[in-house]
């Protein structure tokens, strides 16, 4: 499916107005879903299980979040007026909450003190849209770098967890059956990666975990006795898990989510404009900010949580070249169907988590390989971004690192700061407007850090290799030494060759 196909009349002004046949629109839409599927699916289990849920009641919070994102999908992409940025992108739950949505579960709150969250901060999101664009100087890659890095370390123990069999408490769990079934996942992962096939490889991670699943049928260690336990289609229920609470510090917590998410998803309106061949402008990054939150202010009262553009089906775009925004809006049609089937998130809420585990290796580990590429973009040519990125990630990492460091501290104070990615994204949003817009009293040359890790000018060259394996020594007298920044440069003769 990675050749365009002809349109079924004349193509619109606009390319992401073209209209393609019925069948392929819904081919292409599908290829949309099964690429973002197992992104979607993961939060919903991730936190379902922080949050002691049984298994038919996480197969409730995928099938939410599949019904949920299919309509946030429908309204970003064919539109109404002030919400949706008719561009071909994909809705789902973000993956830049689940950590603190986990926090504040484990603070006592329990599932309804996440959605009360949700609701409050993505309605504050909401009414800040018209003005995102004043402050989004505040979020550079040197802040959201580091946010979407610290979200994949700190999922890293979720993966573990989970390769480990998910519950300390039943037998088996970290034995060499659970972390060997997960290893056999995670090898599938790589190879079928590996394939030529492209579409095979990007579908790698949801191979994976079929066919470990289909392993683990065989070894006894997968149980669907209880997916028949249920309907088989509803339609979500309202407010099916009790009403939502409401508590300051998750609110809070939620709302720095919030402020990254919309800066996210700011940059894949931009990034597939520019895919597009077509124009963005303020107005219309507005309606798709105000488009993921408005879902999102919806979303908990149906069971999920919040809404963002999808930045691999925004690479999909790209790869396929395929525009049309119609496309995205029949899979977004498709995962609302999906949603309607209770049974297919009790399927999914069956599968064995050692299997989940070795994906999760790989898929929360290409969140945080996604925030480094970002953190690739920074200019470390002065030691203020150096620090920044340091100091953030490192505070970000101890509640991962030790989980009991706040636990004398107020309640509140934990619920914040007992996420690693609220606080490395304090962290960030603070020594940046501190180094990088407060420059009173910053030196020019303020530390070392800079210097020693700018490897440009001295990493390794092909001669010292040659010099080694040759005798071991090396021999840099015999070369020619490049002036150094303190050294002056010699005129040019303009009559030289």
């Amino acid at each position: 499916m990675n050749e365009p196909v002809a349109t079924a009349g004349p193509v619109p002004g606009r390319p992401e107005d073209e209209r393609l046949r019925i069948g392929p629109t819904f081919g292409y839409g599908f290829q949309h879903v099964l690429t973002m599927y197992g992104g979607i699916i993961a939060p919903p289990l991730i936190v379902g299980s922080a949050a002691g849920l049984t298994p038919a009641e996480i197969g409730t919070l995928v099938a939410a979040s599949l019904f949920m994102g299919g309509l946030a999908t429908i309204l970003q992409t064919l539109g109404i007026p002030f919400f949706g940025s008719q561009l071909p992108l994909v809705q789902g739950v973000s993956f830049a909450g689940v950590s603190t949505m986990i926090a504040i579960v484990g603070g006592g709150g329990g599932i309804q003190s996440v959605f009360g969250a949700v609701i409050v901060a993505s309605a504050v999101g909401l009414l800040i849209t018209p003005f995102f664009a004043q402050i989004i100087r505040f979020f550079p890659p040197v802040v959201t770098g580091v946010v979407i890095t610290t979200i994949g370390l700190t999922l890293m123990p979720v993966a573990a967890n989970w390769a480990m069999g998910g519950n300390a408490e039943a037998p088996g769990y970290g034995s060499v059956s659970n972390i060997g079934l997960a290893g056999l996942t995670f090898l599938i992962v790589i190879l079928l990666s590996k394939v030529g096939s492209g579409t095979v490889s990007r579908l790698s991670i949801l191979l994976a975990i079929v066919i470990g699943t289909l392993v683990a049928l065989l070894t006894g260690q997968a149980d669907f006795a209880g997916v028949g336990e249920g309907p088989i289609a509803a339609f979500p229920d309202f407010l099916g898990f009790g009403a939502p609470t409401f508590q300051v510090a998750a609110i809070i917590s939620m709302l720095i989510v919030i402020l990254v998410t919309l800066t996210e998803t700011t940059a894949d309106i931009i990034a597939v404009g520019e895919i597009v061949d077509t124009k963005v402008d303020r107005k219309r990054i507005a309606d798709g900010l105000r488009a993921d939150m408005a879902s999102s202010v919806v979303s908990p009262f149906f069971g999920s949580f919040t809404q963002s553009a999808f930045a691999q089906n925004v690479g999909l775009v790209a790869i396929t070249g395929i525009k049309s925004r119609f496309v995205v809006s029949a899979g977004g049609a498709i995962l609302v169907v999906l949603g309607l089937l209770p049974v297919l998130g009790r399927v999914v809420a069956a599968v064995p988590t050692p299997v989940l585990g070795g994906a999760g290796v790989v898929l929360f580990g290409s969140v945080a390989a996604s925030g480094i590429r970002t953190l690739a973009k920074v200019d470390y040519s002065n030691s203020m971004n150096l620090i920044i990125v340091a100091a953030s990630i490192s505070f970000g990492m101890i509640p991962i690192a030790k989980p009991d460091f706040y636990d004398q501290f107020p309640e509140w104070f934990g619920v914040i700061f007992h996420s690693g990615i609220s606080s490395a994204a304090l962290m960030a949003i603070l020594l940046n407007i501190l180094f990088n817009h407060i420059k009173v009293g910053t030196p020019k040359n303020p530390s070392v850090f800079a210097a020693g890790t700018d490897r440009g000018t001295s990493a390794v060259e092909d001669d010292d290799l040659e010099d080694l394996e040759d005798d071991g020594v090396l021999n840099k007298s015999n070369r020619r030494r490049p002036p150094s920044s303190t050294e002056a440069t010699p005129p040019t003769d303009p009559a030289a060759p």
